[in-house]
């Protein structure tokens, strides 16, 4: 279950504003954080607490296909995106670092800065607490919850190659007995 309270921002926001390219020579949440949506919300690392959400009309994540953007969100302490569309690359790039994003106009049409929501991604669902309100969304598939849950793709195959390694020690211990 995530909870936290929400910023909210319009359509359109592109990859330039999430982290501008003047910071684009660092890749770790640590270097990016204290730069995340900088030219657009000049305070917003200032106001964000962990777990906290972003909520965004269209589009967010438009732009280039820059990775550090993800990242520097998740490591500003933002727990989820919910918005009315993702760009496509942004998307992928999100749950390949284990950043939950949700699409949901209703949601995102009803929630406004400030209000606390909680996302249960297991279930598909977004609870607006402020206003007592409960949104349906399409659950993640099993395998993008487990790359969720792991903390992103690099820690998703690690975990895998080391069952492989061990099932095939197994198979040749078996074998050898």
């Amino acid at each position: 279950m995530i909870k936290g309270n929400v910023h909210k921002y319009g359509d359109n926001i592109d990859t330039d504003v999430i982290i501008p390219a003047r910071y684009c020579t660092a890749f770790t949440e640590k270097e990016l954080a204290p730069h995340a949506l900088e030219d657009l919300d000049e305070n917003f690392v200032k106001k964000v607490q962990k777990g906290d959400i972003i909520v965004a009309g269209r589009n967010f994540g438009c732009g280039s296909s820059r990775e550090n953007a993800p990242i520097a969100i998740k490591g500003a302490g933002v727990s989820c995106v919910v918005a009315k569309s993702f760009a496509r690359i942004f998307y992928r790039n999100s749950i390949n670092i284990g950043l939950p994003i949700l699409e949901c106009d209703t949601a995102v049409d009803e929630t406004e800065n400030g209000d606390a929501l909680e996302v249960d991604l297991t279930h598909g669902e977004i609870k607006n607490v402020t206003k007592n309100k409960t949104y349906a969304v399409p659950p993640f598939p099993a395998m993008i919850q487990e790359i969720i849950n792991v903390g992103g793709m690099v820690e998703f195959a690690k975990r895998r190659i080391a069952e492989k390694r061990l099932a095939l020690s197994n198979q040749q211990s078996a074998v050898s007995n």
